[in-house]
C-alpha cells in the first residue's frame, strides 16, 4: 500500500474503506539473523536501514511495549545540525541529510517541517562561541547565519530583547533546521521495515541475554527463548538495565527530561528558538500548541515524569524569555528518560561479546539521529565496521580517554551535558 494523495482522495471518497494495516502483527520465529532489542525510533531505523541498505530481511525487533511508547513519542520534535565538535558535526549532517529525503523514502508523510532555529545569545562572549559554530557548521557543509539583535528583533518581534539581566544581542540561525512528528517517524520506520519482511514483535520484553564462549546466542523473552547471532541494544534510557544482562556496565546514567505543551494557538512562533542563558527552547506545532522543555532533573531516575521545581524553573525561562507566554495554559506535561554519558555524546559500537553491539548514550540528541543513528548502527551490525559519520561513538574512549567530545565543555559529569 502506497500513499499519495489520489489515494488519499480515493479513500475519502469510497468510505476510507480499502486501508489496510500498516504493520503485521506476527509471533515470534525461534531464530533470525538478527535481534534489535527496543522498538522505539533508533531501533526501528536501524532494522528499516538493515533490510534497505544490506539486505538483510530475516530480523526481529522486540519491544516490550508498544512501537515508539519511548523517547521517540516523548520528545520535542526538534531536527538540527548545528554541533561543533569533531565527530558529532558530521554525524548530525549526515543525519540532516536522511531527514530531508525521509518522506520520499519512507513514503510517508513525518511533517518535516524545516521551518529554521535561532540560538540566541546575550553576551560578546556568547556571541563569539556562536560565531565559531557557525563557521564550524559552514565548514562541514551546513548552513549558518549569524544574526545581530536587529535582525532577530525582525524575526522575532516578541522577544523581552531588554531584559535587564538577559538582553537579547543576537542568534545564530541554522535554516535547515526544524521540527517533525515524532510518532510519524517511528510509524514511517515500522511500516519500510514490515514491508521488508521484518517481524515487528510488541508485547516481548527481553528478560536475559544468551551467551556462550564470548559469542552471543540470542536473548530469553516473556514470549519464549529466540536465537540469533547478531543482537543489537537500542533501549535508551533502559540501556544499562539491558546491558547488564550481558555482564557489561555501561558508562550511563538515566535522568528524566520533562517537557510541555500548551493549548492551541493561533500561529505566532514561526521558527524553534533556543533561550541562551535559561535553558529553554520552544516552538509550534501544527494544532497551535506552543511545545517547549529545558533542562534535565538533574537526578537519576527510570521514571518517566518529572518533578515541580523543574517545571517552575522552565516556566519561568519561558517567561524570562517571552513573557506573552504567561497567558497561555499548560495542557499537559511529560517526561523521557535520557541516556546520559559523561561527555554528552552517544555511543555505537561492538561490545566485548561477539556478535553484541550497542547504541545508547544520545542524551538531548537522540530524536534529531533517529535516521543517521540507524544508518549508522545497522552498517556496524552487517559489516562489522565502524560508518564514517560515526566512527567516533566508541564505547572505549570511556577507558581510555582518548576521543572524548565533550560539546558542552562541561566536564565528566552526566547531568551537566
Amino acid at each position: 500500500m502506497r500513499f499519495s494523495g489520489w489515494r488519499v482522495l480515493r479513500e475519502g471518497l469510497t468510505g476510507n474503506k480499502g486501508w489496510a494495516p500498516h504493520w503485521r502483527d506476527p509471533e515470534p520465529k525461534a531464530e533470525y539473523d538478527a535481534i534489535i532489542i527496543g522498538g522505539g525510533g533508533h531501533g526501528l531505523s536501524t532494522a528499516y536501514y538493515l533490510a534497505k541498505n544490506h539486505g538483510m530481511t530475516n530480523i526481529a525487533v522486540l519491544e516490550k511495549g508498544y512501537l515508539g511508547g519511548g523517547n521517540v513519542g516523548r520528545n520535542t520534535t526538534i531536527v538540527r545540525a548545528n554541533y561543533g565538535m569533531p565527530g558529532n558535526s558530521e554525524f548530525y549532517s549526515h543525519s540532516l541529510k536522511l531527514w530531508e529525503g525521509m518522506e520520499q523514502d519512507l513514503n510517508y508523510n513525518v511533517m518535516h517541517s524545516q521551518r529554521g532555529i535561532i540560538n540566541l545569545f546575550h553576551s560578546d562572549g556568547q556571541r563569539d562561541a556562536f560565531a565559531r559554530r557557525g563557521n564550524t557548521m559552514i565548514g562541514q557543509g551546513d548552513d549558518a547565519e549569524l544574526l545581530d539583535r536587529a535582525a532577530v528583533k525582525r524575526m522575532l518581534p516578541y522577544l523581552d530583547f531588554d531584559n535587564a539581566r538577559f538582553p537579547v544581542y543576537g542568534g545564530l540561525l541554522h535554516r535547515r533546521g526544524g521540527t517533525a512528528r515524532h510518532d510519524a517517524v517511528a510509524w514511517g520506520y515500522a511500516r519500510g521495515a514490515d514491508q521488508r519482511g521484518v517481524d515487528l514483535i510488541q508485547q516481548c520484553e527481553v528478560t536475559g541475554i544468551d551467551i556462550e564462549n564470548g559469542k552471543v546466542r540470542g536473548v530469553q523473552t516473556t514470549r519464549g527463548p529466540i536465537r540469533a547471532k547478531k543482537v543489537g541494544i537500542v533501549v535508551a534510557g533502559r540501556s544499562g538495565q539491558v546491558a547488564a544482562m550481558a555482564g557489561m556496565r555501561l558508562p550511563i546514567e538515566s535522568h528524566v527530561l520533562q517537557a510541555f505543551v500548551t493549548e492551541g494557538l493561533k500561529p505566532v512562533i514561526d521558527h524553534v528558538v533556543s533561550f541562551g542563558m535559561g535553558h529553554f527552547y520552544i516552538s509550534q506545532s501544527d494544532k497551535g500548541g506552543l511545545v517547549f522543555g529545558g533542562d534535565l532533573d538533574f537526578y537519576a531516575s527510570y521514571a518517566s515524569r518529572g518533578n515541580m521545581p523543574m517545571m517552575e524553573h522552565v516556566m519561568e525561562a519561558g517567561m524570562t524569555l517571552m513573557p506573552m507566554i504567561g497567558k497561555a495554559k499548560v495542557l499537559r506535561s511529560w517526561g523521557g528518560i535520557m541516556d546520559m554519558t559523561p561527555d554528552g555524546s552517544p555511543i555505537i559500537d561492538k561490545t566485548d561479546t561477539e556478535g553484541l553491539f550497542i547504541d545508547c548514550g544520545w542524551c538531548y540528541g537522540g530524536f534529531k539521529a533517529v535516521p543517521g543513528s540507524g544508518f549508522s548502527f545497522a552498517h556496524l551490525m552487517a559489516t562489522g565496521d565502524h560508518h564514517g559519520p560515526a566512527a567516533k561513538f566508541r564505547l572505549d574512549r570511556f577507558r581510555t580517554g582518548y576521543g572524548l567530545m565533550d560539546e558542552e565543555a562541561t566536564g565528566a559529569q552526566h547531568n551537566l551535558h
